[in-house]
């Protein structure tokens, strides 16, 4: 099974996806595939996003500007998670008494 995948081949997959639509996402860098000799490459978490974006133009109707901003929202949020995921590890890492006085300070108001 491949990781990459061609314009074709994004078209064929997510099936409420327009040519045109297609190329004004990567235009307005709402998705960012690579870019090669023969044209754009894709990748899976391209492909989710795609579906992403085609359910919120078809299902809510959504214009592009408003696509941008509740994509951007979206990034932010996963960005935020992910730097939850990495404090938590790190809290996991410490001796149990720091983290004790960690966990402390952070209910405090």
């Amino acid at each position: 099974m491949t990781d990459r995948f061609s314009e074709e081949d994004v078209i064929s997959n997510v099936t409420r996806l327009t040519r045109s639509q297609l190329l004004s996402y990567v235009e307005g860098e709402l998705v960012r595939p690579e870019k090669s000799d023969t044209g754009y490459v894709f990748r899976r978490v391209d492909i989710a996003r795609l579906e992403l974006l085609c359910d919120l133009s078809h299902d809510l109707d959504l214009d592009e500007t408003a696509l941008a901003i509740v994509v951007s929202l979206l990034d932010q949020l996963h960005a935020a998670r992910q730097d939850l995921v990495s404090i938590a590890r790190a809290l996991d890492s410490l001796p149990p008494e720091l983290q004790t006085r960690v966990l402390a300070a952070m209910k405090r108001p």
